[in-house]
């Protein structure tokens, strides 16, 4: 079985819900997942990824979550971990803590805050996969650990059989995921490549990339998945018709310099869903009123609200 028959081409990397002291909500957590299971807005899911603010929760607080979605899901969909931290010690133990459970896949971002060089980053990921038997998707978002992993790289890892994928955030560099399917591939034929950014869905999959890490398919997941099917059946204005809504509304989750689109991107699901939420967790802002003014009058115009 490939990987993109196993997981599909919708990987929804989950919300964490928080109550108003800023503990994890994990009742709203379950919810959430039986909300996005039951409308069928995705093939896997994500736990503790980017979108999950896995840098803003402790060791325990992921694993506990973890625990929440194996058991929400009932293997209704595969649950991918995301278990990469700023060490490799801190990773290797986490993702251990994945495979007790079960996860057969975790998605892995590259160690953040140290810079480490290529030759890090290969002994990184080298030394996770030699200490486990889950299966590895690479992360590659440089516009939040600070580096990028290079194409080369991403070739010397794909001849470690447990690592069998990887995610790019292409918004940084448009391009990469051109050049990870021509270094993976050479050396492992079934690399699966997947763009890791919403509004880079429509130029990635003209590039090869079999699917979508996609924050936005807490909403969009029917559209993501009518995306992939008019572009397989090569009509082209159906897929950018569709996309353009999607498109504005991402955008907009970044409105005055936001990087990461949680703050403005939780009430927005919030809205759509009814499930609570909160706000994100400090040091992130939470949404100012024009902000919302403006996202959720997006969701209103194209009739999500």
């Amino acid at each position: 079985m490939t990987f993109v028959e196993k997981y599909g081409k919708i990987l929804l990397p989950l919300i964490t819900p928080y109550k108003e002291n800023e503990d994890v909500d994990y009742d709203r957590y379950a919810e959430l997942i039986e909300y996005v299971v039951t409308k069928d807005l995705c093939d896997s899911l994500i736990v503790t990824g980017t979108t999950g603010e896995a840098s803003l929760l402790t060791f325990d607080e992921r694993v506990k979550l973890m625990e929440t979605a194996v058991k929400a899901a009932a293997g209704r969909k595969p649950v991918i971990a995301g278990t990469g931290c700023a060490s490799t010690k801190e990773t290797v133990m986490l993702t251990k803590k994945a495979e007790e459970l079960g996860i057969e896949l975790c998605l892995i971002v590259c160690p953040f805050y140290n810079k480490p060089t290529q030759e890090g980053l290969y002994l990184h990921y080298k030394a996770i996969a030699e200490s486990v038997k889950v299966d590895i998707m690479l992360y590659n978002i440089p516009i939040f650990v600070g580096v990028n992993l290079e194409a080369e790289t991403v070739g010397r890892l794909a001849a470690i059989p447990n690592i069998v994928a990887v995610k790019d955030e292409a918004g940084v560099n448009p391009t990469q995921v051109t050049d990870f399917i021509l270094a993976a591939r050479a050396v492992d034929p079934d690399f699966a490549v997947y763009n890791g950014d919403d509004v880079m869905l429509l130029p990635t999959i003209v590039q090869g990339a079999q699917g979508l890490v996609s924050g936005g398919s807490h909403i969009f997941g029917h559209e993501v998945r009518a995306i992939f099917e008019a572009f397989e059946k090569g009509d082209n204005e159906k897929a950018k018709e569709l996309f353009v809504p999607m498109y504005r509304f991402c955008k907009s989750t970044g409105q005055n310099g936001r990087i990461l689109p949680n703050s403005i991107l939780r009430p927005a699901i919030e809205a759509v869903t009814g499930v609570k939420l909160g706000n994100a967790r400090l040091p992130l802002a939470p949404p100012t009123e024009d902000e919302m003014k403006v996202t959720l009058g997006i969701l209103r115009e194209i009739g999500k609200l």
